[in-house]
């Protein structure tokens, strides 16, 4: 187990992890351009980060966990932790004579939508540690 550095940074190392996979399909979504009957793929990753961050922040003290009246009984599943991110066909496009409905307008827009937030998380984890960095060199001053 490695040093934590926040809580938040396991939740943007996911969001970097899913914009990583977003890119992906979107870049495929692209280069598939003129593929016949080829249907333009995406992610949605949102509700998952969004479950994730509120167990993350949640005040433990305030869960409710459900109760067991026979020890034969089963115990309750972890939702939260079993939720994955949901592919899906983005059809809202006409599709061309060739039955391909990849628009390279809409894949290009979302790339750089999602090289921003991709950017930006970066950016954020970055600060993150450094953060974590510059304490650990002002605590080695000290002594």
């Amino acid at each position: 187990m490695g040093i934590k550095v926040s809580r938040a940074h396991d939740l943007m190392q996911s969001a970097l992890d899913y914009r990583a996979a977003r890119q992906d399909m979107i870049a495929g979504n692209i280069a598939n351009a003129d593929t016949p009957f080829y249907r333009p793929r995406d992610i949605r990753f949102e509700e998952v980060l969004a479950q994730k961050s509120a167990s993350v922040f949640a005040d433990k003290s305030q869960t409710l966990t459900m109760s067991r009246t026979d020890g034969s009984h089963l115990e309750g599943a972890d939702t939260a932790s079993t939720s994955k991110p949901t592919t899906f066909f983005r059809d809202g496009h006409m599709a061309r004579n060739d039955g391909n409905s990849v628009d390279l307008d809409v894949e290009t827009t979302e790339m750089a939508k999602n090289s921003t937030m991709f950017n930006a998380l970066t950016a954020a984890l970055k600060k993150d540690s450094m953060l974590f960095k510059s304490v650990i060199d002002a605590s080695s001053k000290t002594s």
